[in-house]
């Protein structure tokens, strides 16, 4: 019955907009109305919050009715920019004054320069048995990184010169498809797949060539990372070779040149400062994961360079200390937020270089 009559509404309200001849915008702002009116209907019958629905209703009316110049609603914008603003600086307040708390505990040159590391570290007599360094959570983050964009960046580069030079209108438009795909599916299933595909194969054919290898292994993880950062990296190097004046391509071929030396002299030059900053964004990106890393390397920190090891990350720890029924003031959460902190100063620098790139072009 209901919905029978929302119809109706809808039907007479588009007849009488056609029938008095309005205008576009009119139209536009009748059926945003009638909508909103429609939705306020079915949260009364269905809601008990009924006083709340109606402010709500009056409030979008009068924005759209009363609010000609739209100062209300630039206001409402800026509030909105204001409260995410402040969301992010009690996030960072609050990381920040807890890791002061942890670093009173554990001193910061024993946080930055030690190479032992034990997550289940305990305070006897208010000393720390066993230390935090995380010299080696930083080695292990480092190594995975590596790996993978070793492994997104060259296929992305050539993928997205590919896209941008080469590829007719419809091949674009299938694989931008299907990198818009890949980059919607969770990090776990990248998890499994490393898990389930990759550290078998990597494990067999380490065997075959006569070396040893460890069941979580860097290499596993960085290629995993790798894989899922690939259209994440296409997506930011494709936009960056469009961005090239046509005119530069097409005066340069105009003088004879093919576009294989189109693209190497012109369309890489040009976009190399925004290429830098997308591999910049990448490194950000494998940093910051968890959930693959968690999957396919260890919790133990090791002190190595081999990615056929078990290794550790920031990201892994942080995950490890937090889990399961840990005291807010224990030493294990503590130490989770200055590994958070630290975590956080390495993304936000790679994330202003690649900015200062950007606007240095």
């Amino acid at each position: 019955m209901i919905m029978f009559f929302l119809i109706f509404l809808l039907s007479y309200s588009l007849f009488f907009c056609k029938k008095v001849n309005c205008t576009n915008k009119a139209r536009l702002h009748c059926l945003f109305i009638l909508l909103l009116t429609c939705f306020s209907l079915m949260l009364f019958l269905y809601s008990s919050h009924y006083n709340l629905v109606c402010f709500i209703f009056i409030l979008f009316l009068s924005l759209i009715v009363i609010d000609k110049k739209h100062k209300i609603l630039k206001y409402l914008l800026f509030f909105a920019i204001a409260v995410s603003f402040s969301v992010t600086l009690c996030i960072l307040s609050s990381v920040f004054f807890q890791s002061l708390v942890f670093f009173n505990e554990v001193p910061i040159s024993k946080f930055l320069f030690s190479s032992n590391w034990n997550h289940n570290a305990t305070i006897f007599d208010d000393n720390i048995a066993n230390d935090f360094g995380i010299v080696p959570l930083l080695v292990g983050t480092l190594l995975v990184t590596v790996i993978a964009i070793l492994v997104a960046v060259p296929a992305g580069l050539f993928s997205a010169v590919y896209i941008g030079e080469y590829a007719n209108k419809r091949v674009r438009y299938v694989i931008n498809m299907t990198l818009e795909i890949l980059s919607a599916i969770p990090t776990i299933v990248y998890g499994y797949f490393a898990v389930i595909f990759l550290s078998p194969f990597i494990k067999k054919l380490a065997e075959l060539i006569g070396l040893s290898v460890q069941s979580e292994n860097a290499l596993v993880a960085g290629v995993a990372i790798g894989i899922m950062i690939f259209p994440f990296v296409t997506s930011l190097m494709e936009d960056a070779i469009r961005s090239v004046p046509k005119s530069l391509r097409y005066g340069f071929m105009a003088l004879g040149a093919t576009s294989a030396e189109t693209v190497w002299h012109i369309t890489l030059p040009y976009a190399f400062p925004t290429i830098i900053s997308s591999i910049l964004l990448a490194i950000s990106r494998a940093v910051g994961e968890t959930m693959i890393v968690l999957m396919t390397v260890g919790i133990n920190a090791q002190l190595t360079f081999n990615p056929l090891r078990s290794v550790t990350t920031v990201t892994v720890q942080i995950a490890t200390l937090l889990t399961g029924d840990q005291d807010f003031n224990s030493i294990q959460t503590l130490a989770a937020y200055a590994l958070s902190l630290t975590l956080f100063v390495i993304t936000w620098s790679l994330n202003a270089i690649a900015l200062f790139i950007i606007k240095r072009k």
